[in-house]
């Protein structure tokens, strides 16, 4: 579902983008059929916004520069602390199995 969701939202914001239309949380909610408050919420949703945004803006200045650096630091930081949370799973199980 994380993954169904993520690239619905990624496509609504490719489709804003690609008709000209500024990419707002309003827009993106309603064409990815969840609530703005959970595009906020989530950091991997609100990254992808925020750098169709980005995008948007004139990438070759240096403020839009450090600005996709710092959309692209805050997704790696989200992507991370998932893979900690499945390798931090995945050890628990590893115990349970070797426990039986």
């Amino acid at each position: 579902m994380t993954g169904d969701l993520l690239a619905t939202v990624e496509q609504a914001c490719a489709q804003l983008a690609a008709r000209g239309l500024p990419v707002t949380f309003t827009e993106v909610a309603t064409r990815s059929r969840t609530s703005k408050a959970t595009l906020y919420r989530r950091p991997e949703l609100r990254a992808v916004i925020e750098e169709h945004r980005a995008q948007a803006r004139s990438a070759l200045t240096i403020s839009g520069l450090a600005a996709d650096i710092n959309l692209l630091r805050q997704g790696l930081e989200a992507l991370a602390a998932r893979v900690r949370h499945h390798e931090e799973l995945i050890r628990d199980l590893q115990r349970r199995a070797r426990a039986r």
